[in-house]
């Protein structure tokens, strides 16, 4: 196959993978003109007049610019039908590129603290993946973020919340400004969260060291690291995660906009694959980021010179590295081995 029919060839190939989702930010997918409509549906005044206003704004040179952009941009949601109507439309964008399990971070603390209850956030977005798994065929999993920015007693009141809702929240994870803020912090909350019986996983090595993701492993016993882009700094840390089959959740276009790779060519997806780590390709924040899951793979297979069975083994690890039973991942790499013969 010739460089021309290649990059299409592939993309027929991305498009026709089952995928799922296990790094997605609900909140990272309110697209400018849904944030406008809701700033008017719910009179909140915004600094932007234009969907054109908004996408200038996207211009970020780090990952504190991104969340001062993204937490405003979060003040517009305010009532249960907001945060549903952003989870449909999460999901029929997903299901548009393939997507047929998602596993969904939200930011509890970012509402609670401006005045909207932790049940109006949870009622609205559990709507929203019901609706996904009854009219797009998506199945889910909710996963509870704690803000790394605001101090640990505030996280155990979101796990104390959290506590109260255990049928419809299955893990905690850790995200926001990396930067001097290793995962040793959370250690008490992640182990209560650990006791009630929720799975752990956590934001390392995005813009922290390989350490941060070291510490992720042993002071917080994730199951999961989302992003661990520095841990192919450390050889050795590299040999643990592929030799423990320990996921990373990678998204290509986040680390390209916000500065953490300098190009898509930089991107260790490859690497990680080249080493024998679960490695999966995911978007992170679409609406800032520029393109949902099926994207990101498209994104990176020239670049990276991806070749079909890579795409096929990212697609299979999406699901081994998803929190679905044994029956349903072997039910779903069947299904993107089926498709993978198709092409």
């Amino acid at each position: 196959m010739n460089e021309t029919d290649r990059a299409p060839a592939l993309n027929q190939l991305i498009d026709a993978l089952p995928k799922a989702e296990l790094h997605l930010h609900i909140e990272g997918t309110l697209e400018p003109e849904m944030m406008l409509a809701l700033a008017e549906r719910n009179g909140v005044s915004l600094p932007y007049e234009t969907v054109e206003d908004v996408r200038r704004a996207y211009q970020f040179d780090s990952l504190q610019d991104f969340l001062d952009i993204y937490y405003l941009g979060m003040s517009v949601l305010i009532n249960e039908q907001d945060f549903r109507d952003l989870t449909v439309a999460y999901l029929e964008k997903a299901a548009d590129q393939g997507v047929r399990h998602a596993e969904i971070f939200f930011d509890p603390q970012a509402h609670t603290e401006r005045g909207v209850a932790f049940e109006t956030v949870l009622d609205g977005i559990s709507a929203g993946l019901e609706h996904g798994r009854t009219s797009l065929g998506i199945t889910s999993k909710l996963i509870m973020c704690f803000l790394r920015h605001l101090p640990e007693e505030s996280a155990f009141e979101a796990l104390a919340c959290a506590c109260k809702h255990k049928d419809r929240i299955a893990g905690v994870g850790l995200d926001s400004s990396e930067k001097g803020l290793p995962p040793a912090l959370f250690s008490r909350v992640f182990a209560e969260a650990r006791q009630e019986g929720f799975i752990p996983v956590a934001h390392a090595g995005e813009e922290g060291p390989a350490a941060y993701v070291a510490g992720a492993l042993d002071d917080l016993q994730v199951q999961r690291v989302d992003h661990g882009v520095s841990a192919l700094d450390d050889p050795a840390l590299t040999a643990r995660l592929a030799k423990q089959q320990t996921p990373l959740t990678m998204c290509p276009l986040s680390n390209l906009r916000l500065k953490g790779i300098p190009s898509l060519a930089d991107s260790p997806v490859k690497r990680a694959l080249d080493a024998g780590i679960l490695v999966t390709v995911n978007s992170d924040d679409p609406s800032y980021f520029g393109g949902y899951v099926g994207d990101n793979y498209k994104a990176i297979a020239g670049p990276l010179k991806l070749e079909a069975e890579d795409l096929v083994t990212l697609a299979k690890n999406s699901f081994a590295a998803s929190f679905l039973s044994n029956a349903e991942k072997q039910r779903h790499i069947a299904a993107v081995e089926e498709a993978a013969r198709s092409y």
